[in-house]
């Protein structure tokens, strides 16, 4: 009696195939940053005005030195108003998470979904040679997985 596996055969991945498909393609350029001197209020009124939930912050050189959220600017409202403290004087760089996971931009797309999944984030900063290039979110991965399935999916 022999055993059969239902296992396919493993492929190499052909170039262009869904397989190559990398984050630098699918993240966003265009970004909006903020400054370490910047006031929370000033982000949160950038956050509401162009519809996103957080973004990098850098300095002068462009190079990544935090992230803030709106979770972040949730809670200095919640501080300020516990301590009566005014929300302009409140800086981006003392409330900023500091400790920034990034991601290659060569990396494919679909172990960055992995990589979201495991981590419980909602955006990836990427960085080369020091500088900020991009940004992949959720959304970004799930627009590859809709543009990509009409090509390679069954």
């Amino acid at each position: 009696m022999s055993i059969k596996s239902y296992i396919g055969r493993r492929v190499k991945p052909k170039k262009g195939s869904s397989e190559n498909i990398r984050v630098s393609d699918y993240m966003s350029t265009n970004l909006t940053t903020f400054k370490p001197d910047q006031s929370v209020m000033e982000v949160m009124n950038t956050l509401i005005k162009k519809k996103i939930s957080g973004g990098p912050v850098v300095n002068e050189k462009n190079e990544l030195i935090g992230i803030i959220s709106e979770g972040d600017c949730m809670k200095q409202i919640s501080h300020s108003r516990y301590y009566n403290h005014p929300m302009e004087d409140i800086k981006v760089g003392d409330h900023m998470v500091t400790d920034v996971e990034t991601i290659d931009g060569e990396m494919n797309v679909f172990d960055a979904a992995d990589k979201f999944l495991s981590s419980k984030r909602r955006r990836f900063p990427i960085v080369k040679e020091g500088k900020l290039v991009g940004l992949i979110s959720q959304k970004d991965v799930l627009k590859a997985a809709i543009t990509l399935k009409g090509h390679s999916w069954k």
